[in-house]
């Protein structure tokens, strides 16, 4: 069994050095963005930021390094960023990386992980844990855990996938790459266009796909939860769909409410959080409709900001805290 200690590094809690890996800053929604919401509770904390995007990553004889631009953030103002001169820094030279490129989880991405990997080995701490990035397909984790859902199949044959719906008459398909609600489709048994549906997604039978059975509850929203070093953020999101609309996502037009978590919502959390803390995947989205979890988000997840506007909460600075006591180590 794995089991971690807590190693404390007090001049970190004093000032770290934080490198944010990101998509281009400029074109994020400064009203939503939940890594924004870290950056600003790390600086009211004072932290030193640096900034860099996947294409400024590199190894140089076995070395990671990457052309960082110093990185100030200003609240309730515009401009909410302001950049120094970018250098060329070891990433080890940072105490912790957040690695918060929004998927596709593509072969560039996979890429940077392996560069971050690296700085890893270097001495940096990567949050997420660039090894757990890679394994945990934010589809296919949640089938680690086939007792918190619903029937659930995977298969890039056409076939197998229309049996499922014949098992169930009524269920969703997706495929395992995909965000905020794209490439969600319903099928019914009787839908006419289930095989150019399963011919579209699958790539003429090229990419495996996910199908679970419908759940009806969505109605009352798609629910995400947020993981901090394994434990639950005491609210969650309730993304609600618009009428007519299958997908909660609020990429998709859902509506979020924030709210309490249920007892169930506990239970899952207490099942997932053990694995999520093994597998050095400090902050984690749970996605949960009713009763069952359908996925597990583990590359940047987002809703920071809606459930601060509504309980007045301050996530961020709750997972700064966390890495402001130092990476947890496994003893060997």
């Amino acid at each position: 069994m794995s089991w971690f200690i807590l190693t404390f590094f007090p001049e970190k809690k004093l000032s770290m050095r934080l490198l944010v890996v990101m998509d281009p800053i400029e074109r994020i929604n400064p009203k939503k963005d939940s890594t924004l919401a870290m950056l600003w509770a790390a600086a009211r904390r004072g932290h030193t930021l640096g900034y860099a995007t996947q294409d400024q990553l590199w190894l140089d004889n076995g070395k990671a390094y990457g052309q960082v631009a110093p990185l100030q953030v200003f609240e309730g103002q515009a401009p909410f960023y302001q950049f120094g001169q970018s250098v060329t820094e070891s990433l080890a030279s940072y105490d912790v990386i957040l690695m918060r490129k929004d998927p596709p989880f593509d072969l560039r991405y996979i890429y940077s992980t392996y560069i971050l990997e690296q700085a890893e080995r270097e001495g940096a701490w990567v949050v997420n844990k660039p090894q757990s990035l890679r394994d945990c397909n934010e589809k296919l984790f949640a089938t680690q855990f086939p007792e918190l859902m619903v029937p659930t199949r995977v298969s890039s044959d056409q076939a197998l996938l229309r049996a499922f719906l014949d098992q169930h008459h009524d269920i969703i398909v997706k495929p395992l790459d995909g965000m905020g609600g794209s490439g969600i489709f319903r099928l019914q048994t009787g839908s006419p266009n289930v095989g150019a549906t399963l011919e579209m997604l699958t790539g003429l039978g090229q990419w495996p796909i996910m199908a679970q059975r419908y759940i009806p509850e969505i109605s009352h929203g798609d629910k995400r939860i947020l993981m901090i070093n394994g434990e639950p953020v005491p609210y969650c999101l309730a993304r609600i769909p618009q009428q007519g609309e299958t997908r909660g996502n609020l990429a998709a037009g859902g509506k979020g409410v924030a709210q309490p978590l249920s007892e169930n919502d506990r239970r899952i959390a207490s099942t997932v959080g053990p694995i999520l803390r093994e597998k050095g995947l400090v902050f984690v989205g749970l996605d949960v409709i009713g009763d069952y979890v359908t996925e597990i988000n583990v590359t940047s997840p987002t809703c920071i900001r809606e459930i601060d506007a509504q309980f007045g909460t301050s996530i961020a600075d709750d997972f700064l805290a966390v890495l402001e006591q130092g990476r947890p180590v496994s003893p060997s």
